[in-house]
This record gives structure tokens, sequence and C-alpha cells, in this order.
């Protein structure tokens, strides 16, 4: 077997293993204290190995995205079990698409920090491609309990991002963020164990199947525990009322950090479209759920933007931002069509990159405004006034959504998506309005920071003189080239609408078309009866030599939920064989008892 034929037969974990090796490699590394990393043999090693696995990752996720397009859902069986026994990863169009995401924004971002930010704190590269697995794993992951396992590593990842650099505004605000993702997590737990103790499967696709038959309680608890999954998913994504940690806590994360945060909002967007498009796509759920996003969607955009009118400082400027973003994403979800779905993903991708941008130019920003850093307030003119005022300008009519830049086709995509809706003004004025409002809060950022900016002390006995001659002449390592990367990739992004638009549209046509998600995943026996059980029998053991030699009733299923390789390997004893056969031979004259059935203790 060749290189290629290995690679497409462990795709998609091959996106799971290349972060996760490539962080265990770089801890086996070791790590000095941060003031000796700039003199560590070890570390140019670490940014090579780092660069390197994240351009690998970019080109299996690419590759991925290839491979989804064709329009086939790919299911990888750990240990070879198929689902809802086995653990599955599933690639399908927006799985593909947001590994895509995820790398497009990585990959500069750590070749960014790679040049003077790594060097401020221990394991940055390390806690970086951890977060990368744990993305990773909760865009591909099939199962709700491995979302939240997915969830956790990222997260504990994140923990440790958010300190990179210390301070006492590191610490203490990230003691309120570490509080609010364990109490979401232990709600995560809980509408977990709801589901499960009411279909007795966690299986996205198998609770999708289940979940109609439910009697009236248990549908309700069901229910009850996917809407207390929606709960944690809108903490995750920042939308209110759950939302008001997002500013503070991203404003005192270092550069790269608050940028590549900026995905992080995203995974909860994407749980919310997977969970409540493929799992809790019924009747009451979705009307439930239409009735909350919407409400929720206008106040969070409307708010988003009022606070960055209001902000104090720069990096709360966006964090603001990020808000309103995200509220114009949910409204657009809350339409539940096929239109209104595309265009929140095509949006999704704008508002994450420029957010990432941005930061960026705050960094920049910071850097050549000495003791003023990023308050709003007038200062003397930086030293590259004229370039950043101009990044400056192209970001702000990139985020407000102005011609002709893709800010503005996302929002009109929407717009376009609510000719059925019956709230289709209000969410016309309200977008309208943010626009509006989005503009002003930039033109009052541009005229403290730019436009009101005060000459520079020329004589040389002031003191402000000598401070202001320390600062730098040019931006930090990096920070520019990295602007002018992301900026061309929206540029790119509007001048490739259209192939682009026909992925996103495939990919809404997709998530809407639950029955073909759930006949990828789950096995049938010959009579297309999907082999599952409800509720999960513990004594049940559809396997193997440590079965022991007892009578299994389900002996004839084991083929269809098991690899051919395994079927024919040690672990199926000969006695497990025979009664294979046997029963398969008793079916053919009683075809009606096929069905899985309990083992007895």
């Amino acid at each position: 077997m060749n290189f290629f034929e290995f690679w497409l037969d462990h795709a998609p974990v091959m996106s799971i293993l290349i972060p996760g090796f490539t962080a265990f490699i770089l801890v086996l590394l070791g790590n000095p204290g941060s003031g000796s990393l700039s003199h560590d043999w070890r570390q140019p090693w670490r940014r090579g190995v780092s660069c390197f696995s994240m351009v690998l990752g970019l080109i299996t996720a690419i590759c991925y995205l290839i491979q989804a397009n064709t329009g086939v859902i790919t299911v990888y069986q750990l240990s070879e079990w198929s689902a809802p026994f086995g653990i599955v990863l599933v690639l399908d169009r927006l799985s593909a698409f947001m590994l895509v995401l995820t790398y497009a924004l990585a990959v500069p971002l750590i070749w960014f920090a790679s040049k003077e930010w790594d060097e401020r704190g221990r394991y940055f590269h390390a806690m970086c491609h951890f977060l990368l697995m744990g993305l990773c794993g909760a865009f591909l992951t099939g199962d709700l309990f491995n979302l939240f396992v997915f969830f956790e590593i990222l997260l504990m990842a994140s923990y440790v991002l958010l300190l990179h650099g210390q301070g006492k505004a590191r610490f203490q605000l990230g003691i309120h963020y570490v509080t609010i993702n364990l109490l979401a997590s232990a709600l995560f737990l809980i509408g977990l164990g709801m589901i499960y103790g009411s279909v007795g499967s966690l299986n996205m696709a198998d609770v999708s199947r289940l979940l109609p038959t439910l009697a009236g309680d248990q549908y309700q608890i069901a229910v009850a525990g996917g809407l207390l999954l929606f709960v944690v998913f809108a903490i995750k994504a920042a939308i209110l009322p759950v939302g008001f940690w997002l500013p503070k806590t991203y404003a005192v994360a270092t550069t790269p950090v608050a940028a590549l945060f900026t995905i992080m909002t995203k995974v909860g967007i994407y749980a919310i479209i997977r969970v409540n498009s493929m799992v809790f796509n019924d009747e009451l759920s979705r009307e439930i759920l239409s009735s909350w996003l919407l409400p929720i969607g206008l106040v969070t955009s409307v708010y988003g933007v009022i606070g960055a009118i209001g902000a104090e400082r720069l990096r709360r400027f966006v964090g603001f931002m990020v808000l309103s973003s995200v509220g114009t994403i949910v409204i657009a979800l809350s339409l539940m069509n096929t239109d209104a779905w595309t265009a929140a993903l095509y949006y999704l991708v704008h508002s994450t990159i420029i957010a990432a941008t941005f930061y960026l130019l705050c960094g920049w920003i910071t850097s050549q405004r000495g003791s003023f850093k990023d308050h709003l307030k007038v200062a003397p003119m930086m030293k590259q006034q004229t370039l950043v005022s101009i990044c400056f300008f192209i970001i702000a009519l990139m985020m407000a959504g102005l011609p002709p830049f893709s800010g503005f086709f996302g929002k009109i995509f929407i717009l376009q998506a609510t000719a059925e809706s019956p709230y289709q003004l209000l969410i016309i004025i309200t977008v309208l309005i943010v626009s509006l409002l989005s503009i002003m809060a930039f033109t009052r950022l541009g005229l403290v920071i730019f436009w009101r900016a005060t000459k520079p002390v020329d004589n040389p006995n002031d003191e402000a003189f000598e401070e202001y001659q320390k600062l730098p002449e040019v931006s930090p390592a990096r920070n520019d080239r990295t602007i002018y990367i992301f900026l061309t990739g929206l540029v790119a992004y509007v001048i490739f609408a259209n192939p682009i638009m026909n992925y996103i549209h495939q990919t809404a046509v997709q998530l809407n078309d639950s029955a073909f998600y759930t006949k990828s995943i789950l096995k049938t026996d010959e009579h297309g009866q999907v082999i599952s059980v409800q509720p999960y029998d513990p004594n049940y053991l559809p396997e193997t030599k440590y079965g022991g030699e007892s009578a299994d009733p389900n002996a004839h299923l084991i083929p269809y939920i098991i690899s051919d390789k395994t079927l024919q390997g040690e672990h199926i004893s000969e006695y497990k064989q025979r009664q294979i056969e046997q029963r398969q031979l008793e079916l053919e004259q009683s075809p009606d008892d096929s069905k899985l059935k309990p083992m007895e203790p």
C-alpha cells in the first residue's frame, strides 16, 4: 500500500493526528523560562516543526475540501466499529469548509508569532497545536460526547494561551474565562446526560433517527437536553445574554492569540448549525430554536455595535465588533432556510478573517503609540501614520460592510434570504442600522487615532521628545505583512465569490438533508434495518473472544458493524464464527427474527 492509499484510508483522522503529534513532539522538546527562549538552541526547531505542521495541516484540509466537494460524506470508524457502537469521524462539506478556514487563519498567525511573540511565554507552539487538535476534532466528530471532549481540549489550550505573556490583567480575566467555561462544560455534561438517558445514544445520526420515536416524557427531556446544549454553544459563540465576557477577555490576550481566538466563537456557531440541523431537526426543536435565535441575534448585533461606539480601548472595540458580527450570523441562522444558511456561512468566513486582521492592526498601532497604547485618547502622530491609516481605512470599510468588499456581499446575501420571512422588514432595518452605527463607530475611532493626532514634540530637551524617538520606526516583525496577507485573502474572497458561494450553497443543501447524513453513517442489515439499540443495553457485547461462549441472539449482526478484516482476525473466536453462521441459517427460515435483541445478564 502506498502513502496515498494509506492517507485515503485514514481520512479524516489525519487532521486531528497532525496537530496532536506535533504538540506532543513540541512538549518533548522541552521549554525553558520565557526569558531564555531567545537564546535556546531548540527555539528554531520549535518554530520549524510548528510551521511545517501548520502547512501540512492546511494542505490536508484543502485535500479534504476537494474530497468533500464530490458530495460524498466520508466516515472514519475508530477501531473499525461502526456507529452507534463505535466513535466515528465525519467529513462532509461543512467540516471540510471549517478546517480550511481554521488553517487559513492559523498558518499566517503562527508564522507571524514565530518571530518574537512566541518568546514571551512557555509552550506557545505546543498549545497552539493542541488548540488546533481540539478545533479539528470538534469540526469532524459525529458524536455528541466527543464534541464535548474536543471542546475541552481546545479550551484547556486556550486557558494557557490566554495567559501567554503573563500580566495581572491577563490573570484576572483568565480566571473569569476559565470559570465561565467550566460552568458551560458542566451544563454540557448535564445536557448530554439528559439526551443519553432518554435516547440511549449520543451518536448524532442515531439520536436524530431515534428522537421522533420517543414517548412523550422522554421526548421532552431529550429536547430540553438539546436546548441546554444550545445554551452551552451560545456561551462559546458569545451570543447575548451569555456573551458579555468576550470584549474584555480578548482585549488582554497577546496580539497573535487574540487574532487566533476569533475562530473560537465560530466553533459555537458551527455546533449550533451541526447539532440543530442534523440532530434536533424535528419540527418542535426547530420551531423553538428559530423563535429564540432571531431576537437573540438582533439584540446581540445591536448591542455589539453600541458597545463599540462607547469603547475606551481599541482592542475592546474589536471585541464588541466581533459580538455584533456574531449577532448578524445568528440572524441568518434563525431564518432556517438554505439561502440564509449559505449567507451565514459566507459572512462567517469574512467576520473571522477581518476580526483577526483588526487585532493585528491593534498590535501595530499599540507599538507606535508608546504609553498611550490602545487607549482611545489623542496622542502624537505615529511614525507610520499614513500606512497605518490606509490599513485602518480598508479594514473599516470591510468590517462595516461597505462595497465592494466581502462584508457588504455577506450582508446583501443575508437580506436577500429574508424574502419569505414575516420579519423581513425588521431584519433589514436592523442590519442597515447596525451598518450605519458601525460607520459612526469607525469614524469616531479614526478621528481620535489619526485625524486629531498631534504633531510630535520637536524640542530635544523635552522628555516627551526622547520617549517619542524611542518608538519603533516600523511595525513589529511580520505584523504588517500578515495584515497584507489577510487583506489580500479577503479581496480574493470577493473575486472568487461565485465558486465559493456555489460550494457553500451545496453545503447548506447537504446540511438540510439529515436523512442522507444518517444513511451515510449508520449501518443496516440485509433487510435494510438500522443496526442500533434503544435504550442501550450494557450487557450486549457484539464481538469477541472476550465475550465467552455464551449464546448471542445478535451474532448475525456482527458482520454489519465491524470491518471484514476485523471479522477475519483473531478477536473473533471460532465459536463466535460458528454462531454467526448458525444464526444466519436460522434467519433464512424466519427473517422476521433479525432485529437486535437484549442480552441476558
